[in-house]
C-alpha cells in the first residue's frame, strides 16, 4: 500500500502485463538493467554523488560504446550485437 501511494503521489504508472499482473512480461528488460548495473555502477561509481549529466553520460557510453559493440553474447556465439547484425547484413547482401 506504501507502494502505490508514493507512485501515485509522484504520477507514476506501475507497469504490470494485460494477463493479471505477473512481472515476466518485462524480464529481459530487467535483466539489462540488472547487468548494467552489476558491470558498470556497483563498486566502481557512486551514483548518489554523481549529476543527472553525469549519469545521462555514464549511461549512453554504456550501451552505445559496450553494450551493441564489445559485450560479449553467449546467444550470437560469442559475438557483439553489432558484429552480428552486421554478419546478418551481409549475408543479406549476398543472397540479393
Amino acid at each position: 500500500e506504501l507502494y502505490r501511494k508514493a507512485i501515485n503521489r509522484y504520477g507514476i504508472v506501475q507497469s504490470m502485463n494485460s494477463a493479471g499482473g505477473r512481472c515476466h512480461d518485462n524480464a529481459r528488460c530487467e535483466s539489462m538493467w540488472a547487468r548494467f548495473k552489476e558491470e558498470l555502477l556497483y563498486g566502481r561509481y557512486d551514483p548518489t554523488s554523481m549529476t543527472v549529466e553525469q549519469l545521462k553520460t555514464l549511461i549512453w557510453r554504456y550501451f552505445i560504446s559496450y553494450w551493441n559493440n564489445r559485450r560479449i553474447c553467449s546467444a550470437n556465439g560469442g559475438l557483439p550485437p553489432m558484429v552480428k547484425r552486421q554478419q546478418y547484413y551481409a549475408s543479406q547482401q549476398e543472397a540479393a
